[in-house]
Parts: C-alpha cells; sequence; structure tokens
C-alpha cells in the first residue's frame, strides 16, 4: 500500500520547510540547532527518508527515535549518523523538547573530494551499528564546537576556499567521532563484559545442541544478529576486550568442543568432524592442526 511508504526529503531545502525552520543559507548543508524544532507535524510520517547525510547531536529529547530496528532515547548526549536512503522514525508528544545539533550534507557537497568514498567506509553510517555513540560532556563539547565552525563558515560569504575549509572541518568531525566509538568499546566495560558472556553463552548453546549438524558452524553474521550488534561492532569490542576477532571466538569455541569429543568419547574423527558441522573431515583436521599445532588423532593419543 503507499501508505506504507516513507516520507522521502529530497533536499535540504525540503527539510527545512518540513520542520517550518527558515530556508537554509546554502543548499546542500546545514546545521540546525534541534531547540528551533518546536514540535512534530500533525500529519507527522510514519517513517522518513532522506537524500542526503544526517549527524545528529541530541540530549533530552522527549521522543523516542527508531532506526535500524533499533530504538534510541536520549536521557544522555548520544550522537547518531543516517545515509541517504536509510528509513526512520521519531514517536512522542507533539511538543518537542530538546537540544543539541544536525548537521545534513548533500551527497553533491562531497563531489570530487576525498571525503566522497571515504564517508562512506565510516560503519557508523550503517543500519548495522545498532549501538549510538554514548559522549562525555568534553566530547560533546568538541563536537559541538566543530558543528559551529561549519555553521559559522557557511554563514560567511561563500568564496572559493569555503568548501575546503567545511570539508576539514567535516573530516575532522567524522575522525573525531570514530576516536569516541573506539574509546567506548573501552569504557563502557560493563556493557561489553555483558555482550562478552553472551557471546560465550551463545557459541556454548549452539555448540551443545542441534544447530551444528543441521545448519553447521555459525557464522559471524549469525553471531552479531543474535547478539543485535553490528559484525564490525562486535569484531572492534571484542579485539578490545580480548585481542581476538569474532571468528577465532568461534573457532575457539569449536576446538575446546572437539578437544572434549576426543578426550571422553570414542568417536572417530570423522564422527566429531560430522557432529561438528563440517561436511569434510579434512577440513576440520586442518583446523585442529592449525589452532593447537597437532592432529587430532594425536590429540587423543596424549591422554592414552
Amino acid at each position: 500500500m503507499a501508505g506504507t511508504q516513507p516520507h522521502r526529503i529530497k533536499s535540504i531545502s525540503e527539510f527545512h520547510q518540513f520542520r517550518a525552520l527558515p530556508k537554509p543559507e546554502h543548499p546542500l548543508i546545514s546545521v540546525i540547532n534541534f531547540e528551533n524544532i518546536k514540535k512534530l507535524r500533525d500529519d507527522e510520517p510514519k517513517s522518513i527518508t532522506l537524500d542526503f547525510y544526517s549527524i545528529s547531536l541530541k540530549r533530552n529529547i522527549n521522543a523516542k527515535m527508531k532506526y535500524g530496528q533499533q530504538q534510541y532515547d536520549f536521557d544522555e548526549g548520544i550522537m547518531f549518523f543516517i545515509s541517504p536512503g536509510q528509513v526512520f522514525s521519531i514517536e512522542g508528544g507533539r511538543e518537542l523538547k530538546h537540544s543539541g545539533w544536525c548537521l545534513l550534507i548533500h551527497p553533491d557537497f562531497l563531489w570530487n573530494t576525498a571525503l566522497a568514498q571515504k564517508v562512506k567506509q565510516y560503519e557508523y553510517f550503517s543500519y548495522a551499528v545498532h549501538e549510538a555513540l554514548f559522549l562525555s560532556d568534553k566530547e560533546e563539547t568538541t563536537l559541538i564546537n566543530i558543528l559551529q565552525n561549519i555553521e559559522q563558515e557557511y554563514r560567511s560569504n561563500i568564496d572559493k576556499f569555503s568548501q575546503d575549509v567545511i570539508i576539514a572541518q567535516l573530516d575532522l568531525l567524522l575522525t573525531y567521532a570514530e576516536r569516541f566509538y573506539q574509546r567506548q568499546f573501552i569504557t563502557r566495560k560493563i556493557t561489553n563484559h555483558q555482550i562478552l558472556d553472551r557471546l560465550e553463552t551463545l557459541l556454548n548453546d549452539y555448540f551443545n545442541s542441534d544447530d551444528l549438524i543441521k545448519q553447521g558452524l555459525p557464522t559471524v553474521a549469525y553471531v552479531s544478529d543474535t547478539l543485535n550488534i553490528s559484525p564490525g561492532y562486535l569484531s572492534g569490542l571484542l579485539k578490545t576486550l580480548t585481542g581476538k576477532s569474532t571468528q577465532q571466538h568461534i573457532h575457539d569455541s569449536l576446538i575446546a568442543k572437539a578437544k572434549e569429543k576426543l578426550s571422553t568419547t570414542g568417536l572417530s574423527v570423522s564422527e566429531i568432524a560430522y557432529e561438528l558441522g563440517f561436511e569434510h573431515p579434512q577440513s576440520f583436521s586442518k583446523l585442529f592442526k592449525t589452532k593447537t599445532k597437532v592432529s587430532p588423532l594425536e590429540f587423543r593419543q596424549s591422554f592414552k
């Protein structure tokens, strides 16, 4: 049905009109103070999609936002990133109380710059990132200063240096965001260790169930999806906490289960390989030797 289609906003000028804001100073870039958006529309769409990038830094909003199947609230400084074509929705009372800033950048503004390609490589411009970026007061101040520098530049008289200055500031903003994401892996230790615990429980349950025989080895995509975390975020978090990737954690659980079967059962190596989800016993033996430096049979012999 047509009614289920997201409301598409094609230009920054159209966004300003949609949110009852004055016309933008520049057609391809805009910095918006959220305090100037006082309320949602009477006909607020169920979902919205933009034809441009949106970088938002919000605090204390009396509404919830759904993005990539994840819901966010904004009790503390939080940053999130939306790429062209992604769908999001806002739910809450019609009167809005919120603070923060929003930077809108049309892809045409980045055309013919190094940032045009670089921006696509940032993991946080992805539905897959289920973790928003939580900011300390100091980090928030750093990013707001950059946003205000961009605003000041595009409100000045546009000259041949304007785009280069704004692109440099935008590059700096994205680099800081990447740094703060990496910091988040370290500082949100309780949450991160809970994720590690959940990962270990997930893998243990998987390797102790019939899923191995039915579905084979769990993939990184399956693990991250079950934990509701993007593959890149999970891998970065695990590398910080344990020095190992998600794939290495999967293989570690596999080898632990293989060692258990080799030392406590009379099953042949081929039978163990099939029970562990391998179609070919040779593949299992090769992985086992790579990880342990001995073959499955040599490992079994060491218990006799």
